[in-house]
């Protein structure tokens, strides 16, 4: 019984390695093998199973010493950076505080003021000593900082010295804005005191001239003589040298190279002394104002007179009805006279458009000229003046009732007194010759003004 029980199952394993055998194994065959090889690789491992177990604690607590230093060096250098940090933030916070400590010092001294100098100068002394004290725990490796507090009250004192410095300053500002207005109030009152002078002045030079002028005032036609015309020549004449003056002035201002100004005007001049050369301008303008002197409308189509005995008179008339008026207020309010078509006619002549442009940066004066009206300048009123002398000079010569003419010399001409009269006050002497004519002469019937002149320079003498 037992025996053939034995060979069944010896039957029965042969077929079952028969059908392990195969190429498709059943789920339970799979499995059976991994146990088995899994046993075996376990009995394999438990023969050195202790020197194992041995190597991986020893290699495991390595890595962990050396993960807990590696956290430990992090940690240090992390509070190290922190610790750092707060330092520097504490130092620009004392550095922050001595500026504004600084600042405040600076202000106490204008004005002086002792106790804000005491205290300023105890705030500086405080920081330098906070930083010091700073300095030599950092070398002595003794900073015992907590950084979190340290940084949180070094940002509250530099926002402290930030404000104080922002207040000081803001101070400062507004005692130099109070300085300035002082200053401009001063400077106010310095412009008033000199305007009012300025005032005082040209009213004594007003009633100088008017005084000049006066001997006009109650003159009558039968008094005239050719004494009265030179009188008032010379009037007219410094008019013209006051404007010429001004013009310089306007000319030096706008950087014009007055040389070559000087040469459009009298090609060849030469001139024994720079100052000299304000003689040509005066003959530009002189000669300007009076081209037309010769006709009795004065080079006015619309203003012509028809011939009669009492034309003299007419011109009488008008020459003691302008003598004591001023000339931008006549000129305002008679806007369509005789006068004021010269004036605007012999401002567009005089001063040129690129003239004006080159001495005030625009053409507004001449815009307003040719309109008919009157700019509101200094320039203006010293032609403006200027230009009523010679108006006046022409209407009081036209009053004799006698023939009138103006004559020039001819560059070149010899030298002579009857018909001239040197505008330098040097000696006449050697004969010298004629440069230039400053201003016509005129010749009012027989009698005869002489012309001024500017004479050429006369050559040293060989030798000398």
């Amino acid at each position: 019984m037992d025996l053939e029980f034995m060979q069944d199952a010896l039957l029965e394993s042969k077929n079952e390695m028969d059908i392990a055998m195969r190429p498709k194994q059943s789920r339970l065959s799979r499995t059976f093998s991994k146990v088995i090889n899994l046993r075996t690789a376990t009995s394999r491992i438990a023969s050195s199973n202790g020197i194992c177990l041995l190597a991986l604690n020893g290699k495991f607590k390595d890595n962990l010493d050396r993960r807990k230093d590696d956290k430990k060096e992090e940690e240090f250098r992390v509070r190290n950076r922190a610790v750092m940090e707060a330092l520097l933030a504490k130092l620009f916070a004392g550095i922050t505080s001595i500026k504004a400590a600084y600042a405040e010092l600076q202000m106490a001294q204008d004005p002086y003021n002792n106790e804000a100098i005491q205290t300023a100068d105890q705030s500086v002394v405080n920081e330098l000593k906070s930083i010091s004290e700073l300095k030599r725990s950092f070398l002595k490796k003794e900073l015992d900082l907590s950084p979190q507090v340290t940084l949180m009250l070094a940002e509250i004192q530099e926002q402290q010295a930030m404000m104080k410095t922002y207040e000081i300053t803001i101070k400062k500002l507004e005692s130099e804005s109070e300085k300035k207005d002082s200053d401009i109030s001063s400077l106010q009152k310095k412009l008033q005191d000199l305007v009012l002078s300025n005032k005082c002045s040209e009213k004594r030079l007003n009633d100088s001239g008017s005084s000049s002028l006066s001997i006009f005032d109650n003159i009558r036609h039968s008094e005239l003589n050719p004494t009265h015309f030179v009188q008032f020549q010379q009037q007219a004449l410094k008019s013209i040298k006051s404007f010429v003056r001004l013009m310089i002035r306007e000319m030096e201002s706008a950087n014009w190279d007055l040389s070559i100004a000087v040469g459009f005007i009298e090609p060849g001049s030469v001139f024994e002394k720079q100052s000299h050369r304000c003689f040509a301008f005066e003959s530009f303008v002189s000669k300007t104002l009076l081209e037309g002197f010769n006709n009795p409308n004065f080079g006015l189509p619309s203003d012509s007179l028809s011939p009669s005995n009492k034309t003299h008179l007419l011109f009488f008339q008008k020459f003691k009805k302008l003598v004591s008026e001023n000339p931008k207020n006549f000129l305002t309010q008679n806007p369509s006279s005789s006068f004021c078509k010269f004036t605007k006619a012999k401002y567009l002549q005089l001063v040129h458009a690129k003239m004006e442009c080159s001495l005030f940066g625009n053409l507004n004066m001449r815009k307003v000229v040719s309109s008919g009206g009157v700019p509101d300048s200094a320039f203006f009123a010293a032609f403006a003046d200027a230009a009523m002398r010679v108006w006046l000079l022409h209407c009081l010569a036209f009053s004799f009732g006698q023939q009138v003419s103006i004559f020039q010399v001819k560059k070149g001409s010899r030298f002579s007194e009857v018909f001239m009269e040197s505008v330098t006050a040097d000696d006449v002497d050697m004969e010298p010759l004629v440069s230039f004519t400053v201003v016509p002469g005129f010749k009012i019937g027989k009698t005869v003004v002489q012309s001024l002149v500017y004479l050429s320079p006369v050559p040293s003498p060989a030798g000398t």
